[in-house]
């Protein structure tokens, strides 16, 4: 009977050590998962991959059994897919068509006297706007794929382009090359947009953050208003700085120069009755069309006032002639030669950049509401191949306006269509009203593009950037500021230099936490997150929180572990217990490595070596491992150190631990 309990434990202790062998076996199995995966696509096949994901959305959707049906189904996917209307057409009904025709005669009524207000903020003739409300709509309603987004010329793309392409052509010496410049700028920057969608290259945009567009947006408001001082005033001379000082000396020493009270009288009338509408509007949403008409009435009575009155012969500034008809072509005014191309493109790349960011954010805002989700890169494509189209047909950058998008979204639009129709009300005014435009006054382009500059200053998205993120709110500051006291291109440098300062800081410098393990859990988190996390004796596990492990930031990370290492060391000397026996490195947030990273590595473990620890590394990712085994890395730590998991690799470093203390 004595020997019984005894038969009993040994019983016991075989099948713990029975499980455990189970357990060594799984996680040895786990290892060869991470150790023996595939290698990853390269630089080729990936740029291959990109372009057909662009092109076949649905590539590897095919069920065709036979050949022919399957090179028809990829070709009319490959149409579908850089020719949206082929899907979405097939199901347009009747029904859609009564809500699209009023949306886009309610938009066109708002696009015809913005269009011609936005042209003369771009330093170009009423027509050109005109213009641009009319083929560039077409194309993106073919090629594009937000259902609400209006297309057409916007201030902020407008006052970029004649801020920056004036230091280089005089407007007024030279209207004609200054106007073939324009269209130059325009062919770069449609090409710049159609080659980030091409080769998705969207996170360019993303350098200018939103923040930044908060900020950016401020600051143009406010430069774009007080530019209307010279149509609202009626001033003939005034500068072509765009800084808020230059503008406010500009404004004031014109004061003493010959200048219209009739002119700011009617413009200042006409610009409250537009704020009255735009309140109302904003109050009563069934009254939407009222804000949205409001412009063209204003042009309407406007225009009458002047004639009945003759108030031209008296100060009064008018439009004058408009030319008429379709877009001519502008393919040979294209100024593709010469030593302004450089300036040229420089300016192109900007414009899509600020044009990219307006419409990508308007068509996302909007697709949001609707619930659906609009593909970055395909806009971009759309919106390239649109502004290259428009720079043969004489049309300035064209973008998504967000006032124009609102009514339309207002308006009640189902599809794309109602670009359409306000795309062909627009050609129907430039053949046969464009005459009666002749007696309009300058003063109410002022006062509609000052109707129309509340909806650009973000207060509250400003206040919200501060309240979340301080370094955010001083991108958005730096933009603001930048537009407002230096220029355009030095507000959007600062935007970008702010917002890349803070992405290389972090990159740089990359959180490191040392982690434990939760009670009752396998998961290991942060302990300064979670402070009750239980910290393994001996066993030192770090999470490095960068996506790159890089020549920026791999010696810091290798010295903050030995600093940390060196620590635990000093900590326990007085003692008899032995310090860290094993570093784990959880790289699950690191997607890449280069050849400073590895050799980081290897000094890292050389320098554990040393200590008597062993490097372990958990959960490492593709492009990771693969440079790794490359690198022979694996080989010199030993296959046994590679793990899946966090837990995993602190179980087997408790086991080596036990296993070296029992042969001590």
């Amino acid at each position: 009977m004595g020997s019984q309990p005894i038969q009993t434990f040994s019983v016991e202790e075989q099948r713990r050590r029975h499980l455990n062998m189970e357990d060594a076996t799984g996680q040895l199995e786990m290892a060869q998962w991470v150790l023996n995966s595939p290698d990853p696509p390269g630089l080729l096949q990936e740029l291959g991959s990109s372009v057909r994901e662009i092109i076949f959305p649905h590539g590897k959707k095919h069920t065709s059994s036979t050949a022919r049906p399957k090179q028809q189904s990829r070709a009319m996917e490959f149409l579908q897919g850089v020719f949206p209307i082929l899907r979405w057409g097939r199901d347009y009904k009747a029904s859609m068509f009564k809500n699209d025709l009023m949306a886009g005669l309610t938009l066109a009524s708002l696009s015809i006297p913005q269009s011609i207000g936005y042209a003369n903020l771009a330093k170009l003739d009423p027509q050109y706007g005109l213009y641009t409300s009319v083929i560039p709509p077409l194309i993106y309603a073919i090629m594009g794929s937000s259902r609400e987004i209006a297309i057409g010329p916007v201030a902020v793309v407008s006052m970029l382009l004649s801020s920056m392409i004036g230091k280089i052509q005089d407007p007024l010496a030279d209207p004609v090359a200054y106007r073939n410049f324009v269209f130059t700028v325009t062919l770069f920057a449609g090409t710049f947009q159609a080659i980030f969608g091409l080769f998705r290259l969207g996170f360019l945009v993303d350098f200018l953050s939103h923040a930044s567009t908060v900020g950016f947006m401020g600051g143009a408001a406010i430069v774009i208003g007080l530019q209307q001082l010279k149509g609202l005033l009626g001033i003939s001379h005034f500068t072509t700085k765009t800084d808020v000082v230059s503008v406010l000396h500009s404004a004031f020493t014109s004061i003493d120069h010959p200048w219209s009270p009739l002119n700011f009288v009617l413009g200042c009338s006409f610009l409250i009755f537009l704020l009255i509408a735009r309140f109302i509007g904003r109050r009563n949403k069934k009254l939407f069309w009222f804000p949205a008409i409001a412009p063209l009435v204003s042009v309407i009575l406007s225009t009458l006032i002047v004639f009945l009155t003759k108030a031209d012969k008296h100060g009064v500034k008018i439009v004058r002639h408009v030319k008429g008809g379709l877009n001519r072509s502008s393919v040979h005014d294209l100024q593709l030669s010469g030593p302004q191309v450089g300036q040229a493109a420089k300016i192109g790349l900007i414009s899509a950049i600020v044009a990219l960011t307006e419409a990508i954010a308007v068509g996302r805002s909007f697709a949001s509401i609707k619930g659906y989700h609009i593909d970055g890169n395909k806009e971009m494509l759309a919106l390239g191949f649109m502004n290259i189209a428009g720079s043969l047909s004489s049309c300035y950058v064209a973008t998504g306006s967000f006032s124009r998008t609102a009514v339309n979204f207002s308006a009640g639009c189902q599809t794309l269509v109602s670009n359409i129709v306000m795309s062909i009300t627009v050609l129907v005014s430039l053949e046969v009203f464009t005459r009666l435009l002749y007696y309009t006054p300058t003063a109410i382009l002022a006062s509609i593009i000052l109707s129309a500059l509340p909806g650009l200053v973000d207060i509250r998205g400003a206040y919200y950037i501060w309240k979340v993120d301080k370094l955010d709110f001083i991108a958005c500051i730096g933009a603001f500021f930048g537009v407002l006291f230096a220029s355009v291109e030095i507000g959007l440098l600062a935007a970008v230099t702010i917002s890349f300062a803070r992405i290389l800081l972090n990159t740089i410098r990359p959180g490191i936490e040392a982690l434990g393990r939760l009670p009752r859990a396998d998961v290991y988190c942060d302990m300064n997150q979670y402070p009750m996390a239980i910290k393994t004796p001996g066993i030192l596990a770090v999470r490095i929180n960068s996506a790159l492990l890089c020549f920026a930031n791999a010696n810091f990370i290798r010295e903050r572990i030995l600093r940390w290492v060196t620590e635990e060391v000093n900590e326990i000397k007085e003692s008899n217990e032995r310090g860290i026996q094993a570093v784990i490195l959880d790289v699950s947030n690191v997607i890449n490595i280069d050849t400073a990273g590895i050799l980081a590595l290897e000094e890292l473990h050389k320098e554990l070596l040393i200590h008597e620890a062993q490097l372990a590394i958990a959960n490492p990712k593709w492009q990771v491992i693969h440079k790794l085994r490359l690198a022979k890395f694996i080989d010199r730590i030993g296959r046994g150190w590679i793990f899946l998991t966090v837990s995993e690799a602190v179980d087997a470093c408790v086991s080596s631990k036990l296993t070296a203390l029992a042969n001590c």
